[in-house]
């Protein structure tokens, strides 16, 4: 199968300066633009998202928001540092890195602290660090460097049986917390990298087969909690009269409505009564985007579709100009991940996939998600900055 991406020079927007005499001009400062604007909006959304909640219990209403700009502030410190490492050095590290997060993913299942029934975090005071984030940038990197090693741009049977085995430790591991959103993100990320390293159509249906035999296994044996039950039933009977449904499908309703009702422009910032976060749970992370169309309206849902657009267009961009094989693939892992995920994130707000948990990238609270994007924002950026040797 010949690859999707076949890479070449550009002399385009953003083709830069060669070498690294100025390496401020080699960066992708579109993409780097329309992360900081997605960012930027985040931190708006969840002041607007939490301060009712927090005024209520007569708490400082800038407390998520300062936590947040501080995760923001760690996140662009992290990504400085991968931009200016060659990513073909890191590599050479990506082993150690995966196993380093496999040994937390088995930490967090025995350790971990339990919220909700999963045990998805370690705990330290105030911040909670979900193993499952770092598990997506490691095995990115892991999967890629294996991948790479190959001169053809093909993937052998062998090779691919291999990389099923790469992301089916770290899948089975999340799963089980269970955390079934990140899992799903695991799969979609081995399905883009393979595809575009050149595996056969056939594999990757058989990766969607075995994903669907996963869930279905994880049923019957009761590793699929009850509550995560309830989503898939709850997404399959939106308009369900069963008591045990209701809960789920109020916040699903209450989110389509806040969008519906924001009109055109909006309600204004601070302004959503549906989006104070009393009607709709966890409103500053899993229906976030549901805040934004309430209070800025179609224009600001428009606003924020049209720069992950941007950041999709520029890493795709990337992809292509890579210099080598590891570049192009890793471009594509990350290009697949974040499209993956905001589409499940702005998808259970619309009603379309089921409920996850999963962040909407770059503008959900958070500091495990924020810090892991960052670093493959870094990645990507380490690529661009190297495409001309």
């Amino acid at each position: 199968m010949r690859p999707m991406f076949t890479r070449r020079p550009d002399s385009g927007l953003g083709n830069i300066k060669r070498g690294f005499a100025d390496p401020t001009r080699s960066i992708d400062w579109i993409l780097m633009s329309a992360v900081a604007a997605l960012t930027v909006i985040g931190s708006f959304i969840i002041y607007s998202a939490t301060r009712p909640r927090l005024l209520n219990r007569g708490v400082d209403p800038f407390q998520f928001v300062q936590r947040q700009i501080i995760f923001v502030i760690i996140a662009i410190l992290a990504m400085a540092v991968v931009m200016w490492m060659d990513y073909v050095q890191l590599r050479g590290s990506a082993e150690l890195f995966y196993a380093v997060t496999i040994l937390l993913l088995v930490l967090v299942l025995v350790t971990g602290a339990v919220k909700g029934g999963a045990r998805l975090s370690f705990d330290i005071g105030p911040i909670a660090v979900q193993p499952s984030e770092l598990a997506k940038v490691s095995t990115l990197l892991f999967l890629c460097g294996f991948l790479a090693n190959d001169d053809v741009d093909s993937v052998p049977y062998e090779r691919f049986i291999q990389s099923l085995f790469i992301v089916g430790v770290p899948f089975f591991l999340v799963a089980i917390e269970p955390d079934l959103g990140s899992a799903s993100v695991l799969v979609a990320m081995v399905m883009g990298i393979l595809l575009i390293a050149g595996a056969q159509i056939k594999y990757i249906a058989l990766i969607t087969t075995l994903a669907i035999f996963s869930v279905f296994a994880g049923v019957v044996s009761g590793f699929v909690r009850s509550y995560q039950l309830r989503r898939i039933t709850g997404f399959l009977n939106q308009n369900s009269d069963s008591a045990s449904l209701q809960n789920l499908i109020t916040q699903v309703k209450f989110a389509k409505r806040a969008v519906a009702t924001g009109g055109f422009f909006g309600k204004g910032y601070l302004q959503g009564p549906l989006t104070n976060g009393t009607f709709i749970p966890v409103q500053s992370t899993d229906f976030v985007f549901s805040a934004i169309g309430e209070q800025f309206g179609m224009l600001g849902c428009a606003i924020v579709l049209a720069l992950f657009a941007t950041v999709l267009w520029r890493i795709m961009r990337i992809a292509i100009m890579a210099d080598d094989r590891l570049g192009t693939l890793l471009c594509s892992g990350v290009f697949t991940m974040i499209l993956w995920q905001a589409f499940q994130n702005i998808g259970m707000t619309m009603g379309i996939t089921p409920v996850s948990g999963v962040p909407l990238p770059f503008v959900s609270y958070g500091g495990s998600h924020t810090v892991a994007f960052a670093l493959m924002i870094g990645l990507v950026q380490s690529v661009h900055m190297r495409r001309f040797r």
